[in-house]
């Protein structure tokens, strides 16, 4: 079992920033992929980004260029900088881990934009 934990989430004004961690209960390695994935109200759940284990990132269009996602295998976390947040933006926020075949996920965190 993995456990996955995020934090750094809240409320921000459009045009914002914020970071968000997840932090893995077992040591991460090139093997295993990371990503995020999200769910705005009344929307179904979405890939934001993922990275390879060996650290290549690939964004959703709809993030591209506004988000950063990076990890750090020795601390055994990733992260994803949003920049340029917008409302749309506003959804509860998951971090996944593929560890031995199979997928893991966090209990999600809440990413609200407004003014």
């Amino acid at each position: 079992q993995v456990q996955l934990v995020e934090s750094g989430g809240g409320l921000v004004q459009p045009g914002g920033s914020l970071r968000l961690s997840c932090a893995a209960s077992r040591s991460m390695f090139s093997r295993n992929s990371m990503g995020w994935y999200r769910q705005g109200p009344g929307k179904e759940r979405e890939l934001v980004a993922v990275i390879s284990g060996r650290g290549v990132p690939s964004y959703a269009a709809s993030v591209k260029g506004r988000f950063l996602l990076s990890r750090n295998n020795a601390q055994n976390k990733v992260y994803l900088q949003m920049n340029s947040l917008k409302a749309e933006d506003t959804a509860r926020y998951y971090c996944m881990g593929h560890f031995d075949e199979n997928d893991y996920w966090g209990q999600g965190i809440e990413v609200h934009v407004s003014s």
